[in-house]
């Protein structure tokens, strides 16, 4: 199966999933309202194409009685999922429960919550809610995803499931344009743009990360196997901070909290051996907490973000640069 075709069928399935099979017809949605539910499933193209995708979507699982439309002739169509077969067996019921118990059992401890949601909604085999009444919603303002070349990503995909070199023309922040022979290690999107951790042509190190949307031509070298890191790890990885570009290092971090943020981070806590006490009566700051996290450039955003709900007492280093950004910030607006 094609990387193309493979990229059809799970979005077939995403839309599929996103239906209710048993709402009413007035509370349906139409193609406008699951574009907007859907929109990145649909790329990043201009508007009309990704209507027109999303329209073949819809009439091919119409036709295959996936789903149907409750107002034919209607403008605009509205749909839903045909309801699904009344008469499963008990017994399969009680055993996809039991499965589900076992998930959630699985990540409660370590709070993967996360994870728990994605498998609900994407793997068929096990039980899931579908996207009408299961949804992800960030925390966070959301940049719009950055454009990519036509044939980038399907490339990337096909090379990084076939395990192939992938041969690329990329262009630097400085406007260079160069052809490197990239072996794809993980795929990660990092808020609104995707990275390819890869090794370059002959290189055995370092591994680096390429900006997809900075490929403006891409290829799948099927007949080149594509070289692997021993032992590279994308959870690891991304835990050491290389996905936004720090080192990583651990700090013990130490903070004073007042606001919204003071039962945010009781409830939410910085990381697993965080601390925490009252501050005193005649502060003006109610709560001290200390944790030891990676100093990365995310961590930086979040406590620039808290504005002066968040003082950073250590370390010293970074007290020093929130208060250096907070100044220049600040003259902006004077």
């Amino acid at each position: 199966m094609t990387a193309t075709h493979l990229h059809r069928v799970e979005r077939l399935n995403r839309l599929e999933r996103s239906l209710s099979p048993n709402t009413s017809p007035d509370r349906c949605p139409d193609g406008l309202r699951l574009l907007a539910r859907l929109g990145e499933v649909y790329g990043d193209g201009n508007a009309p194409a990704r209507r027109r995708a999303l329209q073949r979507d819809l009439d091919e699982l119409v036709k295959t009685g996936r789903i149907e439309a409750v107002n034919p002739g209607g403008k605009p169509l509205r749909y839903r999922r045909v309801l699904d077969d009344p008469d499963e067996d008990p017994a399969t019921v009680d055993w996809n429960f039991k499965k589900l118990q076992a998930l959630a059992k699985e990540e409660m401890p370590s709070r993967q919550l996360d994870r728990l949601w994605q498998r609900l909604l994407t793997n068929s085999e096990e039980p899931r809610l579908d996207e009408s009444r299961l949804r992800v919603v960030p925390d966070t303002f959301r940049l719009q995803p950055a454009e990519l070349a036509k044939g980038v990503l399907t490339a990337v995909i096909q090379s990084l499931i076939q395990r192939r070199a992938l041969q690329v023309v990329y262009v630097k922040p400085s406007g260079e344009r160069t052809a490197v022979c990239l072996h794809p290690q993980a795929l990660v999107q990092r808020g609104p743009i995707a990275y390819l951790f890869a090794l370059k042509n002959a290189e055995d190190a370092p591994l680096r990360l390429y900006a997809l949307h900075r490929m403006v031509r891409a290829e799948s070298l099927t007949e080149t196997p594509a070289r692997a890191v021993p032992d590279f790890d994308l959870d690891q990885a991304i835990a050491d901070g290389r996905v936004d570009f720090g080192q990583g290092a651990l700090i013990e971090l130490e903070l004073r909290v007042r606001g919204y943020l003071t039962e945010i981070v009781r409830d939410c806590p910085l990381a697993s051996d965080q601390r925490h006490e009252d501050e005193p009566p005649e502060s003006d700051f109610e709560l001290r907490l200390w944790a030891r996290v990676p100093s990365t450039g995310q961590l930086l955003r979040w406590l620039l973000g808290a504005g002066n709900n968040i003082e950073v007492i250590a370390p010293l280093d970074l007290r020093r640069i929130v208060a250096a950004q907070t100044r220049k910030a600040a003259a902006l607006y004077r």
